[in-house]
């Protein structure tokens, strides 16, 4: 059975046992919906679609054609990572797409935020369009929407790129086998399923992916910036503990610069911003008490090792009143 809405009388996911039975419910409706056709999935190798991507993998098998798009929006050792796990490891039949040029290019100049996810869903759904053609058979397009997405899409937080259906003109029909669940619910099923525990552990990442922690108009230096101090920042809190108790850290490089001193140097550079905070299921959120002395070590490689970077802030604000994101 599948349904539009989660039921109100659902039961949450806590157990094994819940997750198998969600499974089994599942894959028999993933076979009813689509038959002897293809799916193509938009895998980004974070949390949800992965747990889809296990989903049809158990309920179609090689039916499923997964896309790997890199927009130049992802993490640093993000699309090599994913290729090592789901084609190397899983033995997915995935696609890779490097369209990291043409994203950026129409993103140039454009500093509205529901503009920005608008421009980088509709290119995703094109690059999919693009890819379902050099395909036979393919009439459906498998997506990672979970319940939070559409409950903040219908109560006008944010435009979500995986809740709101596809252009008229193209003849998909979604599949989107999670859409009723929180994430702690998805990441119960993607352990019941037997997926790797980092896959399944690691922190959610936005489908435009870095684009929303890059906050007015995405510049390819500012893009750089966010991504290597992501990366100083996921490889600190590995060493210190902290990686497992976190639910989610990332950095923000907004589009204003601040006065520094470098070298003796007056600096007039970016600042990032640092989050990380703790939920259950992304509805509400309370911000990590992070080590003051691993706070420093963390500011002290940031404003030494990322360039045009000269100051860090830490985000003290809990959801609400401020969403996880920031646009």
């Amino acid at each position: 059975m599948t349904y539009d809405r989660r039921p109100d009388n659902m039961e949450r996911i806590t157990t094994p046992e819940l997750a198998n039975a969600f499974i089994d419910e599942q894959v028999e409706a993933i076979k009813e919906q689509v038959g002897d056709k293809k799916v193509l999935l938009a895998l980004s190798g974070g949390v949800d679609s992965s747990v889809v991507a296990a989903l049809l993998i158990k309920a179609i098998g090689d039916q499923l054609t997964c896309v790997h798009v890199n927009h130049g929006l992802l993490r640093k050792g993000e699309p090599e990572q994913v290729i090592e796990v789901f084609q190397n490891q899983m033995n997915a039949n995935l696609v890779y797409v490097d369209a990291t040029d043409r994203f950026l290019d129409k993103l140039a100049g454009v500093d509205d935020p529901e503009q920005k996810r608008m421009i980088i869903g509709g290119e995703f759904i094109e690059v999919f369009a693009e890819e379902a053609r050099k395909l036979e058979g393919v009439e459906f397009l498998a997506q990672g929407t979970i319940w939070p997405d559409i409950l903040e899409s219908e109560d006008g937080i944010k435009a979500h790129h995986n809740a709101g259906g596809l252009p008229e003109d193209l003849n998909f029909e979604l599949v989107e086998p999670v859409k009723i669940l929180f994430k702690d619910e998805v990441r119960m099923v993607g352990d019941a399923l037997g997926l790797p525990a980092n896959m399944v552990y690691r922190q959610p990442f936005p489908g435009p992916g870095l684009g929303v922690r890059c906050p007015g108009a995405i510049t390819r230096d500012r893009l750089e910036a966010v991504r290597e101090s992501d990366a100083i920042l996921r490889e600190e809190f590995e060493k210190n503990g902290l990686a497992g108790k976190v639910w989610q850290y990332f950095t923000v490089v907004p589009d204003f610069r601040s006065t520094g001193v470098k070298d003796g140097k007056r600096a007039f550079e970016w600042l990032v911003i640092i989050r990380a905070v703790n939920t259950q299921d992304a509805m509400t959120a309370t911000v990590e008490d992070v080590p003051f002395d691993v706070m420093q070590h963390i500011v002290d490689r940031i404003t030494h090792e990322v360039e045009g970077v000269n100051r860090v802030l830490y985000d003290f604000t809990p959801k609400p009143t401020g969403t996880i994101e920031y646009e």
